[in-house]
């Protein structure tokens, strides 16, 4: 059977298509997914993807219900495109979200008649979309920081849009990392209030919970945006992980957060990996960035209060 995505707000915004990860050698990165985190590659499974307009390779994974793209300049990066830009600027880092939108013109008409600058596929401003446009990009200067992708079409080949995609999900849940379900994804930001505004007010998001976290030394507020749910942090001091992250590149994608059901097993099978990681308490476990290419992923088998994917 295949995965039914919840919508939210006016214009159905709907599944995450996938996470960007970037990296500068896409075959690394996914056989470090595949590897380790017992991804299932379903673009890019021998070769990857070369896009010549981007000047770049992907490749397209699953880590249980969530869609990656690994993705890589060709080398040299060549910084007047976009990706070898990125690269550039952040190296090894998280990139962007991308969301599957029912309605794009809807949405975009919104995004525009609320001050959001929408950028082309391939650059260039948006005034008015062209229903034949499959994607944009809305600056992320209007989106607290996160680059997103705004898709109205689903990710071909996507395993969740398969009815093979229950048979999939038994195979994941009984890998030792034991990923239940992908928790969400966290945003810092300089400014809490003024992010939440701009995804309740603008995107539409729905407030899950909100508070502070310990762990992050941070004020938090969790939401959900189409079928995920996106937790906007702001640090309260610059000396945690995060705070040095907001510090050097302001408000940006931080990293990724997985609910499991072993919370042993899953340290111990990073562990056997290579992957260095630090217990933060007897349920969370998050990994050393110079083991998961620049990305701080969490492990837990903590529920989040209101979360309406439980």
């Amino acid at each position: 059977m295949r995965k039914h995505a919840r919508e939210t707000g006016d214009h159905g915004i709907g599944q995450m298509v996938h996470v960007v990860h970037m990296s500068d050698d896409v075959q690394e990165l996914r056989r470090f997914y595949e590897d380790v985190l017992g991804a299932y590659v379903y673009m890019g499974v021998d070769e990857p993807n070369y896009l010549p307009p981007e000047d770049r390779y992907a490749a397209l994974l699953m880590v249980g219900d969530l869609c990656i793209e690994v993705m890589a300049p060709k080398m040299p990066a060549d910084v007047r495109r976009p990706v070898g830009k990125f690269f550039t600027k952040f190296g090894r880092h998280l990139h962007s979200v991308g969301y599957r939108v029912a309605d794009l013109t809807g949405l975009a008409d919104r995004l525009l008649a609320r001050g959001v600058y929408i950028g082309k596929p391939g650059g260039g401003k948006i005034e008015q979309l062209d229903p034949e446009t499959l994607y944009f990009f809305p600056s992320p200067r209007d989106t607290a920081g996160l680059m997103v992708e705004l898709c109205g079409t689903d990710m071909p080949g996507d395993p969740r849009d398969q009815e093979t995609w229950t048979s999939l999900e038994r195979m994941w849940r009984n890998h030792p990392l034991t990923i239940e379900r992908f928790s969400y994804v966290t945003l810092g930001v300089r400014d809490l209030d003024t992010a939440v505004r701009t995804y309740v007010d603008v995107m539409q998001a729905v407030p899950v919970q909100s508070g502070t976290d310990k762990d992050l030394d941070a004020r938090y507020a969790t939401l959900q945006l189409g079928d995920c749910l996106l937790q906007l942090a702001q640090p309260l001091s610059p000396d945690s992980a995060l705070g040095r992250h907001v510090e050097q590149w302001g408000n940006m994608i931080y990293s990724l957060r997985f609910k499991v059901t072993d919370i042993d097993s899953a340290e111990s099978w990073l562990h056997k990996n290579a992957v260095r990681t630090t217990r933060v308490r007897a349920e969370l476990v998050v990994t050393d960035v110079e083991d998961t290419f620049g990305a701080p992923i969490f492990f837990s088998t903590e529920e989040i209060e209101g979360d309406p994917f439980a």
